[in-house]
């Protein structure tokens, strides 16, 4: 079968590396992936099902992975050479049209009695992600043994599958794993009474935590998304927003809804009780401290990596500086999981609109430069049709 494999090449990671502030398409061309042909996947044992992918995206994990930018702190949870994608939606070997929960826990793994996490439904805080009788892979799409979406076909547990509804189109189903992540963002912070939350990076997790934010958070008054781009800020205002502003001006803005002042080294005297970073970068993570209230919460929903922040603020203003990794039970949604809160988001927000091209895999450089450019470029979501070839028609379903 045809797959964009990633091997274990450290001259193709630093050669992607060096290249890719560059070159958008860095991490396709020079990075250590390449469309083979190789064997299906094994099933690993009982419980487990083939699954045809009809579309899989490409998220910041996986671009940031192609253009060797990752943290090596993922070195000992994932297995090479791995087919990557884990946001997925696909046909399954009883015939159902399924959506991938890609998290490696341990009951894919074999593992019984589950660690105490996965026991209460919290695979995203596993604690055996190298165990059991699975290569090491914190996804599906970072592990040897399952293969990944950016391919014809790749392994899954039933514990990781879940039906898509009826008249759903792909486009939709594909989004819920995202959603999942950035709505489990959105509840992260505690709760409060008339919040202002504000939302830093308006990509496919950015405008997912909007959107939950105003369908999810009652307490959540006032949400402020910071845009780079036009249709970043077109897309924010549809899905919620009540306030909008350019990176540039986020401490004025934020200065402006809660009435602080500007201290000369640009930092404010109050700020937001709730603040939302999609980017995870030093700047953003810069911006994310200035704007929180003493004893706010910072949620750091965008993969960060390797940074250099000043954390003095952290400190002395008391900020609770929350992680959010895949999903979860949700308290503040009752309880339910993060899927199936995801489910109903995906269709009452209309997110579906978030899919802005889909590419068969053998037009990979094309698709990883458009996702690595999305936002300058009027897109959001860059989806590989592992059905498709180059030049041919879409599937029917595709819709």
């Amino acid at each position: 079968m045809r797959a964009l494999r990633l091997e274990r090449s450290l001259p193709r990671f630093a050669a992607a590396r060096l290249a890719s502030p560059r070159h958008a398409h860095a991490g396709a061309q020079f990075g250590p992936v390449r469309l083979v042909d190789i064997e299906r996947p094994e099933l690993p044992g009982p419980g487990w099902k083939r699954v045809r992918p009809h579309l899989a995206g490409i998220c910041g994990s996986d671009l940031a992975t192609l253009s060797g930018a990752s943290s090596r702190w993922f070195e000992p949870i994932v297995s090479f050479p791995f087919v990557p994608g884990h946001e997925v939606v696909g046909t399954d070997d009883t015939g159902r049209r399924v959506v991938l929960q890609p998290v490696l826990g341990c009951v894919p793994r074999g593992l019984d009695p589950p660690c105490p996490a996965c026991s209460s439904g919290s695979t995203n805080r596993c604690a055996h992600l190298a165990a059991g009788h699975l290569q090491p892979g914190l996804q599906t799409g970072f592990c040897a043994d399952t293969g990944g979406g950016w391919s014809e076909e790749l392994v899954a547990h039933d514990s990781q599958l879940h039906e898509v509804p009826s008249g759903w189109s792909d486009r939709a189903a594909v989004l819920v794993e995202p959603v999942a992540c950035a709505l489990h963002g959105a509840l992260a912070a505690p709760p409060g009474d008339g919040l202002l939350a504000v939302v830093i990076g308006a990509g496919t997790l950015g405008l997912g935590a909007i959107a939950a934010l105003g369908r999810l958070r009652p307490d959540v008054e006032r949400v402020l998304a910071v845009a780079k781009h036009p249709h970043q800020r077109s897309l924010a205002r549809e899905l919620g927003a009540s306030s909008v502003a350019e990176p540039g001006e986020l401490r004025r803005a934020v200065r402006r809804l809660t009435g602080s002042w500007i201290l000369d080294n640009g930092q404010l005297s109050g700020g937001a009780p709730i603040v939302i970073d999609c980017v995870g970068t030093a700047a953003s993570l810069g911006d994310a401290l200035a704007v929180t209230a003493p004893g706010g919460t910072l949620v750091l929903l965008g993969m960060a990596g390797t940074v250099g922040v000043d954390l003095t603020g952290l400190w002395q203003r008391e900020i609770r500086l929350q992680g959010s990794y895949a999903y979860g039970p949700e308290p503040l949604g009752g309880g339910r999981h993060s899927f199936a809160l995801a489910f109903e988001l995906v269709e009452a927000a209309g997110l579906d609109r978030l899919v802005s091209a889909t590419y068969p895999l053998g037009r990979y450089p094309e698709a990883v430069a458009h996702a690595a450019d999305a936002g300058r470029r009027g897109a959001v979501k860059v989806v590989f049709d592992p059905r498709r070839r180059p030049g041919g028609p879409r599937p029917e379903g595709t819709r």
